[in-house]
């Protein structure tokens, strides 16, 4: 086909604004990707950079779950509650499991995700999901949903139990339509929830989770990027899917496979839970995760192409007594990567190591792109927050590190003389961190120690607080707390089975 001067111009002229365009969005995109606003939080970490800073202010810095000073209101979840609760669009949506049985039709051990009122904690509806049969080695009993939703609109993506990513209708269905493509839901009632699409992780890229699914969906553009936790099998020596990949990008209207990354292959040392994060890092959005092998690596977000990968782990380590894998998820924050390896809790408190890595760089970065290296710590399973030039860094074994983020030096610690699973808030000048005891830690965010008031939950507390809309949301093992000042009154009473 030959063309004219004047339809080639026009041709030109218009691969030029869509080369503008998509220049424009990604700027714009980028803008937002370290933006924590200070309205919803709509996902895991408030920002898809995954940095756990808030610009709210005003937020309860003393309260009492028995006396309900300063609870707005309590709801009951599951009796095992591992993901973190996200805020958006009027709604509270957390994972657990199902032994706060709130349907008698829908039975037994199941992975749950609720949906509340953020407003009242009234129940609004809820996705249930059967446990695989594979059993503990693929779905360990009781462990629920441990993904944190993500929500765009009126579409809230997550990962089962069953290791499926699940776009749902964050209405449910008390709007009375049925959106697809999925029509096929078991449970249709006001009080459940309607699924737009899945994409089976297991079915359609041959992952094989250990333990379990819990990634964290990141949205970027049209893409909603999962890390798949493949894994081991229960001997823990045979690895069943070494071909899967290890995360995977996929297009958020039609639930269709984009791109799929593999650079573990058959070294994965346990499992894969970190979840991905996005942030721009140079020129380039990437989208940065900590895999089975212990390395951390970037990947250009739009092609899943890999750009640099770091070992976390000295060459000496051996696994499993020094050598980890990556369970936290890392941090994006001025062109640099902020992480900490870590391990399955059940594998003990060991060495640990924390790390910043400049992303700008490309290829194996193990020497070229520490800028620090923190080994004071031990296996961390935590993200940190980073904030007017600080790091908070939480360890299992229940110190929260705070550091100088250019140079690693360790300012201060504080011992929370509990296992710490979550990770720490940093809003309006203070630090919010949560442990096994059921304790949350208020500390006030700065280069000297000081300790603001310390409020306990009534059990564990395996989440991260998390603020929206001049609230104070926390999960513990079996309840959903908002708080707020000046709030008071009776706590929602535990459902009965059916209500």
């Amino acid at each position: 086909m030959k063309f004219g001067k004047s339809n080639s111009t026009k041709i030109l002229a218009a691969i030029i604004l869509a080369v503008l365009a998509v220049a424009s969005w990604q700027m714009r995109s980028a803008a937002a990707l370290s933006d924590p606003g200070n309205g919803d939080w709509p996902m895991w970490g408030g920002t898809p950079d995954r940095n756990m800073v808030s610009n709210m202010k005003g937020l309860p810095t003393t309260w009492d779950v028995a006396k309900k000073t300063n609870v707005k209101w309590v709801a009951a979840i599951g009796s095992q509650s591992y993901g973190n609760p996200t805020v958006a669009g009027g709604l509270v949506f957390v994972g657990t499991n199902n032994e706060g049985l709130r349907d008698p039709k829908q039975p037994n051990d199941r992975g749950v995700v609720m949906a509340f009122d953020e407003k009242t904690g009234e129940f609004v509806w809820q996705i249930t999901h059967e446990k695989l049969s594979a059993g503990r080695v693929n779905d360990w009993p009781f462990q629920g949903v441990a993904s944190s939703p993500a929500v765009e609109g009126d579409r809230l993506y997550y990962v089962s139990n069953r290791a499926e990513l699940i776009c749902a209708d964050t209405k449910g269905f008390t709007d009375d339509e049925n959106d697809g493509p999925v029509k096929d839901e078991k449970f249709t009632g006001k009080k459940d929830g309607d699924i737009v699409w899945r994409f089976d992780m297991i079915e359609e890229v041959g992952a094989h989770p250990h333990n379990l699914a819990n990634s964290s969906p990141v949205i970027w553009g049209d893409l909603i990027i999962v890390s798949t936790s493949n894994g081991q099998d229960e001997s823990h020596v045979n690895i069943p899917s070494p071909k899967a990949p290890s995360m995977i990008a996929i297009n958020k209207k039609d639930g269709k496979l984009v791109w799929e990354v593999n650079n573990v292959n058959d070294k994965i040392l346990h499992g894969q839970w970190s979840s991905p994060a996005v942030g721009k890092i140079g020129d380039v959005v990437q989208v940065v995760v900590g895999e089975g092998d212990g390395c951390v690596r970037g990947y250009e977000a739009l092609t899943g192409k890999l750009l640099w990968s770091f070992d976390t782990n000295p060459k000496e380590s051996v696994w499993p007594k020094t050598r980890n894998e990556i369970i936290a998820t890392p941090i994006i924050y001025d062109n640099k990567v902020y992480i900490a390896n870590g391990q399955d809790p059940e594998h003990g408190e060991g060495v640990g190591h924390a790390y910043c890595i400049d992303g700008s760089k490309r290829g194996d970065i193990t020497k070229t792109g520490v800028v620090w290296h923190f080994d004071k710590i031990r296996r961390s399973i935590s993200t940190p927050a980073l904030a007017d030039g600080l790091l908070y860094y939480p360890d299992f074994s229940g110190f929260l590190h705070c550091l100088d983020a250019k140079t690693g030096q360790e300012l201060w610690q504080h011992d929370m003389f509990a296992a710490i699973w979550g990770s720490p808030l940093v809003v309006d000048g203070k630090v919010y961190l949560g442990d096994e005891d059921g304790d949350v830690v208020i500390l006030a965010h700065g280069k000297e120690k000081k300790l603001i008031g310390e409020m306990n939950m009534g059990s564990s507390v395996y989440s991260s607080p998390v603020p929206a809309n001049g609230a104070l949301i926390i999960m513990n093992r079996n309840q959903v707390f908002s708080l707020a000042v000046g709030a008071g009154g009776e706590a929602a009473k535990a459902p009965k089975a059916g209500q």
